[in-house]
């Protein structure tokens, strides 16, 4: 069946099918959490018990998505290891803090305050609830800084110099972490995860309408979803042509593979 591939395709197939799995979850689990920190704000602002129910019936959802984000983000981590050792060595002393910042500042802020989250509703104060919540969504956030940071160094690295060994070393973090496509990724990517969440938690609110459209929860969801993608959209818009404008500047390659330019432009292709 594979005798047509050879081991670099095979490693590239399987690589591509963890991003492509994992990536679902961490897209939903960055907006779902921001969600839920505003469900419950406004549970205490307005004391509306649909709003609670609300976060009740996603906390559910949030948890497996978190958990099964976690699980194939662990094993996209190994086949860094795996099946790209040799870029694993020559830009671990990069990539490796990066990834390391990314556990210490979010990972464990997330995992510290989680469990208070899923369980501590009935066991702690509202208030202090409310703050693991917040917690969390904040840690999804810092966690999608440091990941596309270290992602975007790869696309437009900057600030490195190469040791004896020809690894590459950081010779100004903040050149490796404020790299050039980094804060066009960042944006774009935090955007297309409260898109994500808002067309999900509308698209759940229409199945329960059409079943009910007396359902207070519904139409509050789906309310809710349809103002976010109204109001988000067009800001990813404009987020994603300054993005592709930024490929253009500093990878025209990159965007000449996306426009199907099969033809050398020794000058750079045209943006089409």
């Amino acid at each position: 069946m594979f005798e047509g591939f050879d081991a670099i395709t095979l490693a590239r197939l399987q690589f591509s099918f963890t991003m492509s799995f994992h990536i679902v979850f961490p897209a939903f689990s960055i907006g779902l959490a921001s969600y839920l920190a505003v469900l419950e704000a406004l549970w205490l602002w307005t004391g509306r018990e649909v709003f609670i129910n609300l976060f009740n019936y996603w906390l559910k959802i949030f948890a497996v998505a978190f958990g099964m984000g976690v699980v194939s983000g662990i094993v996209m981590s190994y086949q860094f290891g795996t099946n790209w050792s040799v870029f694993a060595d020559k830009t671990g002393p990069i990539i490796g803090p990066l990834m390391a910042y990314e556990v210490l500042t979010a990972f464990f802020l997330e995992a510290g305050f989680l469990g208070v989250m899923l369980f501590g509703l009935k066991r702690v104060g509202h208030k202090l609830h409310f703050v693991a919540t917040m917690m969390v969504a904040i840690g999804t956030l810092i966690s999608a800084f440091w990941i596309l940071s270290a992602n975007s160094w790869m696309q437009t690295p900057t600030g490195f110099a190469m040791n004896s060994q020809g690894q590459f070393v950081a010779a100004d973090w903040w050149k490796v972490i404020f790299n050039p496509s980094f804060p066009y990724r960042l944006v774009h990517m935090v955007l297309a995860a409260y898109l994500t969440t808002a067309f999900v938690v509308g698209g759940v609110g229409a199945y329960h309408l059409l079943k009910n459209t007396r359902l207070e929860g519904a139409r509050v969801m789906f309310s809710m979803a349809m103002w976010m993608a109204a109001l988000v959209a067009p800001i990813q818009i404009l987020a994603g042509d300054q993005h592709g404008l930024n490929t253009l500047e500093h990878q025209p390659g990159k965007v000449m593979a996306m426009e199907g330019h099969f033809q050398s432009h020794p000058n750079g292709a045209p943006l089409i």
